[in-house]
């Protein structure tokens, strides 16, 4: 199936609408806030206690988010989400427009924004496969991851621009307006997943879910792998944005290589939509070994030349990466535990990131930032590439065939569309 076959389904075009414009107004918020934070005086004390707050508030729950996704129809939960995150975003543009609101009060509206978005996200997992055909999946999820790494780019211009001229307020009131849009979006959406009849405890809900994940090797070795990978993602993140201002050429550098990878991103989404395999999980996990060669390009050939170039490539292979563990889950998990596998993936990664970003300090300070950056390249290189030694890994098709563990990898049969 054909991008443009996908782009012919109804339902498909209102989640990316909806979806498109919310992930460019996704890049008002940070920057609005950090702006509004300065100019009332604070700085990363605030900051940093603000994000905490978000961040607790996502890890806590995310699991939950899961659960209900699977109880309730996703479309709901989304939209519901949205409506929080729509209120908490215009809650925070009239408090700075009234004045320098307190910190207990915006580190409230954060967790709340944040607490909502473990909602929407394992929700938005378990809709997706709603609105496509099994065998137009790959292309859809090509077409989001797309689309995702445009709006990192367009997004945070669009932002500071936007912040600049027209000030932090209006930043938060666009954010709040592109919440509402995608509410709107997937209220459209006439795809509907059937009501769960029997319910068990939350706690045995989200049990359940670990289940699944434990079923097959495919699955628990990738998020075993995503657990590993994501620690030296955390570290990643903040020696690129030290080592991009402090030696490569400021804030410049920084820009241009934040702008490879999105461009990566694009040329990976690009590639997904052509280059269908049948053994996804075999090439999706080769593909994600290209990903250490931006951290090895710190340590040589060390110049922004080097690095922007295999950033891009790195990129590329992350993002093609993406698409194919998103259409596994889809083809692999059964559909009434599709949220509660999401969550768990979600959980670890964003457990993982945050732990990677503490380490990053004391590993600069007891080694130089290129040998660091040479672990960082290795560990990646292992975390990501060792899931290939498990069968399912390797045999996993897009048709849904049984997999190593014996598990057969169908959609739930209780999916309908009205």
């Amino acid at each position: 199936m054909t991008t443009k076959d996908v782009l012919r389904l109804r339902d498909f075009r209102l989640l990316l609408a909806g979806q498109g414009l919310s992930w460019v107004g996704d890049a008002f918020h940070p920057i609005a806030l950090s702006v509004a934070i300065v100019l009332s005086g604070g700085g990363a004390t605030e900051l940093g206690a603000i994000a905490a707050a978000a961040m607790g508030a996502r890890l806590a729950c995310t699991l939950f988010g899961g659960v209900w996704a699977d109880r309730l129809a996703p479309h709901r939960v989304m939209v519901f989400a949205d409506a929080v995150r729509a209120a908490a975003a215009a809650a925070t543009a009239v408090a700075f427009l009234l004045g320098d609101p307190p910190l207990l009060l915006l580190a409230s509206l954060a967790a709340l924004t944040s607490g909502a978005g473990a909602f929407f996200f394992p929700a938005f997992v378990s809709l997706r496969p709603l609105v496509v055909p099994a065998a137009q999946r790959q292309s859809a999820n090509a077409v989001i991851s797309f689309l995702q790494s445009a709006a990192q780019i367009t997004g945070p211009l669009l932002a500071g621009i936007a912040v600049a001229h027209l000030g932090p307020v209006t930043g938060f009131a666009v954010n709040a307006a592109t919440f509402v849009w995608s509410a709107v979006g997937v209220t459209l959406v006439r795809a509907r997943a059937e009501l769960r009849t029997q319910r068990s405890s939350v706690h045995a809900e989200i049990v359940e879910g670990l289940a699944e994940i434990r079923r097959h090797d495919w699955l628990w070795t990738g998020l075993v792998s995503a657990g590993m990978f994501h620690v030296a993602t955390g570290v990643l993140v903040v020696l690129v944005e030290v080592t991009a201002v402090r030696d490569l050429g400021g804030a410049r550098a920084l820009g241009l290589v934040l702008a490879a990878q999105g461009v990566g991103g694009i040329l990976g989404g690009l590639l997904a939509m052509r280059a269908q395999p049948r053994r996804l999980l075999l090439w999706a996990f080769l593909a994600l070994g290209a990903f250490p060669l931006f951290p090895l390009a710190f340590y040589w050939p060390g110049h922004l030349a080097g690095i922007l170039l295999l950033g891009l490539v790195a990129n590329a292979g992350l993002m093609f990466f993406a698409v194919g563990w998103d259409t596994a889950l889809q083809d692999g998990v059964p559909h009434d535990r599709l949220a509660r596998v999401a969550s768990w993936d979600i959980l670890i990664s964003f457990s993982a990131i945050p732990l990677g970003n503490v380490l990053a300090g004391p590993l600069s300070a007891r080694f130089d930032t290129a040998t660091v950056m040479l672990g960082v390249s290795v560990w990646m290189l292992v975390a990501g590439c060792w899931p290939l030694l498990a069968r399912g890994v390797r045999d996993f098709t897009r048709s849904g065939e049984p997999d190593a563990a014996g598990g057969v990898a169908q959609p739930s049969a209780a999916i309908a569309a009205s």
